[in-house]
Formats: structure tokens, C-alpha cells, sequence
């Protein structure tokens, strides 16, 4: 029984993160007709409605009656840094460079995760977690040599920087906040995420606009805020009580490699043979820097959804 229940949780993480690497494709097919801080903004805008009635519940009330202005600052930081930045960053790579690429970008994070938790809690890297560090900087090497940039690659590598920064930051905060125990997930999410996306929607309005959406890019819509959202998120949470950090940890790492097939097959997106050895190198060694990360503790936010 107890076998059976584990593998149940393999594979709902695995189905997780086909959910979220498909995201990359919907998203690129939809930013023909939204622009990306838009889409980024009503995405999570709805995402948000579908949650808001969990906020109503009596748990979950009076967690919020509770919570003192340190908690709304914080959980208002959040929501800036994981949803308005880390998100719309994301979107705007997304417009700019190809979905893999994004992907492998958002994959500097555990990296930079690590090197705050020197700073702010005094912890070190292991040996293990330094031969991640190089195997990750010798795979973005291989994949991008030789290098030679478009005006538009630069751009977004700059923008996924920033993002992968604001994301990093979020991770460490996020762990935070849920160290405390005083504010349940369902409330983090609730709240960090409204405040995110209607910063976001409001963005993105003021500086993009709101073109008329088709029937099409509407199930777009839909599908990445109820499914790819607030299900996936729901699922990934209950499989995390269930599988070790290891397992996370690799389960996770597939992700670079769904995006990769997915938008081969969608969106003809095709990688050689030394872009995909680079690849596989990086999300090595990016699963090596997160065991420690995850084991530690610091997980905080789920960095790769999209």
C-alpha cells in the first residue's frame, strides 16, 4: 500500500511538470495576440479568483484576522517579487527568446539561492553543491558557444536575469514566511498572489494595453490560470509530503527536458546535438545545487512554473 501511494506521487509530480512545461508552448502561441505583461497579469488574475473563495473558509479567515503589518509587508514583497517580477520577466523572455532557453535561464536560480543563504543564514555550500556550480556554468557554456547574441537575445537575457533574481529573492522570503507556521500555504498563496497579479494586470494594461482576446487565446487563458495554476500548484504540494527531496529535486530537473521535446514538436523550436548535451550538463548540475537547497529548507516558491 505503501508502495503504491509513493508511486501515485511520482506520478502526479511528473504529470505537474508536464503541466508546467506546456505552459512554455501555450504561452508562446498566445503572445501572437497578448502582449506578455498582459497575458502575465490576467493569467495570475484569474488564478487568483479560482483561490479567492478558499479565503473565506473558516481556517483561513482567521489565519487572515490574525496576521500583524510585518506579515501584510512581507507577504506584499512577496507577491511583488514572485509574481509582478519573477512572472512578468518571464513572459517578456518568452516574447524574446525561445521557450528552452527561458528554461535553462530560470535554472541559474537554485545557484543564486545558494549564494544568499550565505549571506543571510550562514550557510555554506557542500562539495556536492559547488561540483553543481561548475557542471551548470560548463553546460550554459556549451550550449550557447559559440557566443553571438542578437539585440533581441541580449534583451531578454537581461530581462530573465532580473527575473531570475526577483526569483531567487522570492525563494529565500517565501521560506520565511512558512518557517513561521503562523500563515498556512493556502493563505501565502492567496494573498502574495493577488497582490502580484493585480500589480501585474494593472502594468500591463498601462503600458501594453488590452487587445481583444479570441475564443482560442481565452482557453489559453483559462487553462494556464485553473489548470496550470491553481490545480498544478495544489498537486505539487501534496506530492512534496510524499517523495524525498532527491526525488523532487529530479522530478523537477525533467522539466528542461519536456520543454525542449514540447517545443520541438509545437512550436519548431529544434536544438542540435551540442545544445542538448549543454543542456543535460545544467540541469545536472542545477539538481545537485537544489538537493542541498530542498533539504535545508529553502525551497521556498516553485521557480519554474510558467
Amino acid at each position: 500500500m505503501k508502495n503504491q501511494s509513493h508511486l501515485k506521487a511520482i506520478l502526479l509530480a511528473l504529470l505537474v511538470t508536464f503541466l508546467w512545461s506546456t505552459s512554455f508552448v501555450i504561452i508562446k502561441l498566445g503572445l501572437a495576440e497578448i502582449p506578455p505583461l498582459t497575458f502575465a497579469g490576467l493569467r495570475y488574475t484569474i488564478a487568483f479568483i479560482c483561490l479567492l473563495p478558499f479565503a473565506f473558509t473558516k481556517t483561513n479567515s482567521a489565519v487572515m484576522k490574525k496576521l500583524e503589518k510585518w506579515d501584510w509587508l512581507k507577504l506584499i514583497l512577496l507577491g511583488i517579487l514572485f509574481y509582478a517580477f519573477t512572472q512578468g520577466t518571464q513572459f517578456v523572455g518568452l516574447s524574446l527568446l525561445p521557450a528552452v532557453t527561458v528554461s535553462l535561464w530560470l535554472n541559474f536560480t537554485p545557484l543564486i539561492v545558494a549564494v544568499m543563504a550565505i549571506f543571510l543564514i550562514n550557510e555554506y555550500p557542500t562539495t556536492l553543491q559547488w561540483i553543481g556550480v561548475v557542471l551548470f556554468i560548463i553546460g550554459i557554456f556549451t550550449y550557447f558557444f559559440p557566443i553571438n547574441f542578437s539585440e533581441n537575445q541580449i534583451t531578454g537575457l537581461i530581462v530573465m536575469t532580473v527575473g531570475v533574481i526577483a526569483n531567487s529573492a522570492s525563494a529565500v522570503l517565501g521560506r520565511n514566511i512558512n518557517r513561521e507556521t503562523r500563515i498556512n500555504p493556502i493563505v501565502v498563496t492567496i494573498i502574495s498572489m493577488g497582490i502580484g497579479s493585480i500589480i501585474l494586470l494593472i502594468s500591463g494594461i498601462m503600458l501594453q494595453g488590452l487587445p481583444q482576446i479570441s475564443i482560442q487565446n481565452l482557453l489559453y487563458l483559462l487553462w494556464l490560470a485553473v489548470i496550470n495554476t491553481a490545480l498544478a500548484f495544489t498537486i505539487w504540494n501534496f506530492t512534496l509530503q510524499k517523495l524525498s527531496a532527491m526525488e523532487s529535486s529530479i522530478i523537477n530537473g525533467t522539466m528542461l527536458i519536456q520543454i525542449a521535446v514540447l517545443a520541438w514538436i509545437f512550436l519548431g523550436e529544434a536544438i542540435n546535438l551540442q545544445e542538448g548535451l549543454g543542456m543535460l550538463i545544467a540541469a545536472l548540475g542545477a539538481i545537485l545545487v537544489q538537493l542541498k537547497i530542498r533539504t535545508s529548507g529553502l525551497k521556498g516558491i516553485k521557480s519554474k512554473d510558467s
